[in-house]
């Protein structure tokens, strides 16, 4: 049972990096399962609820990427361009961030997910500040930087990059991962 939840969720995410979130329905996760789309309705009565589990997923995965961050024993730059390939490089040629896609949608969700989504951007937003602080103590990038503009700075790079390389292909992403890296090197 636990199972079957599990694979609702992962496809629903799948489906949200491709789709957005409006962009999907149950009846979308009920064929490619193989499963009656009552069955998807036992699980999560509502899309919504769906949605709520979709982000509390979405948040636990940017805790554990935080634990193993902090964690760590490498160096500021290090956690910075793990963190930023965590971000772009997981994702499918089609699929965007979920957080992006579900940001993308933000006017068009259920409350309860809007509230959910913004709790989950902001840690994600979190997590960037405290690296780009911690590279800037080590002096990886420069002090006189504002700390939030920076992590808002890096993390719409790499989600832009991942929305331009579904249009116009690979290239893209590779071209400002590697600008991020040239400006990781130059504080």
């Amino acid at each position: 049972m636990e199972n079957r939840k599990k694979q609702i969720v992962d496809l629903a995410i799948k489906l949200v990096q491709q789709k957005g979130y409006v962009g999907f329905s149950y009846d979308d996760i009920s064929k490619q399962l193989g499963v009656t789309k009552a069955s998807i309705h036992y699980h999560f009565e509502k899309k919504e609820d769906l949605g709520v589990v979709i982000t509390e997923r979405l948040s636990k995965s940017l805790q554990n990427s935080l634990l193993l961050i902090e964690n760590s024993s490498v160096s500021a730059e290090e956690k910075l361009k793990q963190f930023i390939q965590q971000r772009a490089e997981r994702f499918e040629c089609t699929e965007i961030c979920p957080i992006s896609s579900l940001q993308a949608d933000f006017e068009s969700l259920p409350y309860i997910v809007q509230e959910k989504i913004k709790e989950v951007s902001r840690l994600e937003l979190t997590i960037m500040k405290e690296i780009v602080a911690e590279a800037q103590t080590e002096k990886i990038i420069s002090g006189s930087e504002d700390v939030q503009f920076l992590a808002v700075m890096i993390l719409s790079s790499v989600k832009g990059a991942l929305l331009y390389r579904r249009v116009l292909g690979d290239d893209v992403l590779v071209e400002v991962l590697n600008q991020l890296n040239r400006f990781l090197r130059s504080p």
